[in-house]
Order: C-alpha cells, then structure tokens, then sequence
C-alpha cells in the first residue's frame, strides 16, 4: 500500500498457517539508466526476512533474465553479513559482493551501462556518506524485457526460521535514463 506521501509500504504477515509476502513490479521496461530506492530503516529485519531491488525479465532464458539486484538480508543465519549486490549468476564470484549497511534510512542505487553496472549504497534520503560501492564489468546484461521489481519475502532455507511479521517502507522509486 502506499501512504499519504507516497511511499510504498511492503509487508510480510502471517495468514492461515503460512506468512505472505509482497511484491510490485512495473509493468513496462526502463532499460538502461541509473535506478535509485531510498529505503526506510531495515535493522529490525529478522534473519530469514529478505528485500530485493532488481531488474528481471520474466520471459528471458535461465541464462539471461536481466537480473540486477540489490538484497538486504542475511538468508537465515545471525552472522551474515545484511546487504549484498549481484550480476545474476550470483555463483560467479566476480557477479557477487557482499557488505554491511548500518541502521536508518538508506539509499541503494545502480547505473546499469552496456558495459558495466556501478552500485552504491549511501546513509540517508539524499547525498549521504557513502557506504559502500562497487563497479561490475563482467557478465553485464543487456537491456531490454526486464522490469523493475521490490519483493519483501521470507527466506526459508536459513537456521533461522522467521517469527513475525514485518513492514519495510520504500520511500521513493527514481528512474533516470
């Protein structure tokens, strides 16, 4: 749902026996461009709650769904460190880094170029301390079918199975071609 100042609100609940999840998703491609979520505070996440920020293409091939990702969470286990970002295939090492953001508002970006895709993590809605970035060069998809998606769901492969439920608020969704 979105709130009175339009920030989208994505939520994991239990129902009937079982926890659902939310997911949006545009209904049209961006394509090339720099992708920008400002995202409301993530460290009361449990370790099995998972939210991703990506391009996907649900018609591509297993080998190129145009997969771009920015994931917050620690897949199951206490230790893990809490965000990552990856070129899909996620078990080529140079497709993968792993770090820690902090507590409070962040904002995740990636400006995804025919030959490569720059990330950045920064505290704060706006022009923050740099946290963490990383420029992929290898394995770069093309544009072209994928779509933007915000998934908030529940990993249950890890030690730790989830609990409760939670809410995490995207405070603003930027396109910039």
């Amino acid at each position: 749902w979105t709130d009175e100042r339009g920030a989208l609100h994505l939520r994991i609940a239990k129902g009937q026996n079982k926890w659902t999840c939310a997911e949006v998703k545009l209904t049209r491609s961006l394509g090339y461009g720099t992708y920008t979520f400002v995202v409301g505070d993530t460290s009361q996440f449990e370790p099995s709650v998972i939210l991703t920020l990506l391009t996907w293409d649900g018609l591509g091939s297993e080998r190129n769904r145009r997969e771009l990702d920015v994931e917050i969470g620690r897949w199951g286990y206490r230790e893990n460190t809490n965000a990552h970002y990856v070129v899909q295939p996620y078990f080529i090492p140079a497709n993968f880094v792993r770090f820690r953001v902090p507590d409070g508002v962040l904002t995740h970006s990636f400006k995804w170029e025919p030959s490569q895709v720059t990330f950045s993590t920064t505290a704060g809605p706006q022009d923050g301390r740099l946290i963490n970035r990383h420029v992929f060069t290898s394995g770069v998809p093309p544009a072209g079918g994928e779509s933007v998606r915000m998934n908030l769901y529940v990993f249950n492969k890890g030690q730790i199975p989830l609990q409760n439920g939670t809410e995490v608020v995207i405070q603003k969704f930027e396109f910039l071609p």
